[in-house]
């Protein structure tokens, strides 16, 4: 008699597709940057500033490779060049092999990078205890053609410890005959949705050793208000405010928007009403607070804004307006691994009028994030008013509902790559 009763529809369910590049390969090396670098969304600007945005007339090729039997190590690979000789640049190539300790923790690492734009074969390691909150770091060159000041160009090392919280630490030259102790030191705490942080780095030359800290062009202060999670499920925000060396004034923000819109796709299942996309919107002005003299270490004061547009697993649509030139750029990356990411750019020149065209190409098997259709993983039951009233009963705990867990700060049931990174500031 079961058979005869009535089987209740399957939910209507929301696709969530991983994102491109999740994480990206500049937070790979945040341990071996200060954190004030890193904070007041300037990692999140930088991406979205310059990933898939090709130079006009040139191409790149980078791979992103990791062997099956062991997942600690990878290579990435790139090269680029002008495709015509109206176009300056030579052909540039270089290489990064890296070990990583936890392949779900990229914080203790050690890698060896060669270009050909820069002949030294760089080694850098980090290593980070999150138990005590205390890491180390050190750039150091092994090898070169040209053994001039090569100590004291790259070799650095660095104390920090990081919390929730609070983010301090140091850097020092140990090779260099300059008295530069520190070479760099940050200061970075946060309090609630509010940020603020420090920095000292001694780049005036003309301070005497006694002024060099008074001396307040050796100094940087910023302020950030930042709302969200930091997941990319979740909608995020943040605004900042920096002072760079008593000369120089940056605004910028930048926002996650994540937002649903319907779909009808016959590759998909019939339960698949909509899907998920990541829309991220930034904004940068830098300026001179200082007009009696000029500064080589800033550019003049320029301003930029940025949109990109994640309309499935599949697609981007990104594009950037600055006082100079304007770049549209599509990027298409296949759904196999390792996949296949093919992007094109066209920047305008606001001058000349002008457009040039310029192609990039991307093989990746290093991200864990699934590229198959209606993955189960990626799915989110997002109820409403529409639904209720066709008459639905949603049934609880048949499928995951992310869309709860994120509202109550639960990330422990998502996939790895929809998580808030881990809780360091």
């Amino acid at each position: 008699m079961g058979n005869f009763l009535p089987k209740e529809p399957p939910p209507p369910v929301v696709l969530v597709p991983p994102l491109f590049d999740f994480p990206p390969l500049s937070a790979r090396n945040r341990m071996l940057e200060p954190s004030y670098n890193l904070l007041f969304g300037k990692l999140a600007l930088k991406c979205l500033f310059e990933d898939y945005f090709e130079e006009a007339r040139h191409f790149s090729a980078k791979f992103l490779l990791k062997p099956m039997d062991d997942p600690h190590v990878d290579l990435v690979a790139s090269v680029s060049g002008a495709l015509d000789s109206e176009a300056k640049g030579d052909l540039v190539g270089d290489a990064l092999f890296r070990w990583q300790s936890d392949v779900d923790d990229p914080h203790t690492f050690v890698d060896l990078s060669v270009s050909t734009s820069n002949p030294v074969l760089l080694m850098r390691s980090s290593a980070y205890y999150p138990k005590y909150g205390i890491g180390a770091f050190a750039i150091y060159p092994l090898l070169s053609k040209k053994n001039e000041k090569l100590s004291e160009e790259y070799g650095i090392m660095g104390l920090r410890y990081g919390s929730t919280n609070l983010s301090l630490g140091a850097t020092v030259s140990p090779f260099t005959t300059k008295d530069e102790l520190p070479k760099s030191a940050w200061l970075v705490s946060k309090m609630g949705r509010l940020t603020v942080g420090v920095q000292y780095e001694p780049l005036c030359d003309k301070s005497k050793d006694s002024e060099k800290y008074t001396d307040l062009r050796n100094w940087s202060c910023a302020a950030g208000y930042g709302v969200g999670s930091r997941s990319p499920l979740s909608p995020s925000f943040n605004f900042g405010l920096e002072l760079a060396r008593s000369s120089q004034f940056i605004a910028s923000f930048y926002q996650h928007v994540v937002v649903q819109r319907r779909v009808k796709n016959p590759f998909e299942e019939n339960e698949v009403v909509g899907i998920t996309n990541y829309i991220d919107l930034g904004f940068e002005l830098q300026t001179r607070v200082d007009e009696t003299k000029t500064s080589e270490n800033f550019k003049d004061s320029s301003l930029q804004m940025a949109a990109s547009w994640q309309a499935n697993k599949n697609f981007l649509l990104k594009g950037k307006v600055g006082a100079q030139s304007s770049t549209f750029s599509l990027a298409f990356k296949s759904w196999w691994k390792p996949s296949f990411a093919f992007n094109i750019s066209a920047t305008t020149n606001h001058s000349t009028r002008q457009t040039a065209y310029g192609f990039g190409l991307r093989v990746d098997n290093l991200r864990e994030a699934s590229y198959q259709r209606a993955d189960p993983n990626f799915v989110m039951l997002t109820p409403n008013k529409e639904h209720l009233a066709e008459g639905i009963v949603w049934q609880m705990g048949k499928r995951p509902m992310f869309q709860s867990d994120v509202d109550a700060g639960n990330f422990t049931e998502l996939p790895k790559e929809l998580r808030p990174p881990q809780k360091i500031l």
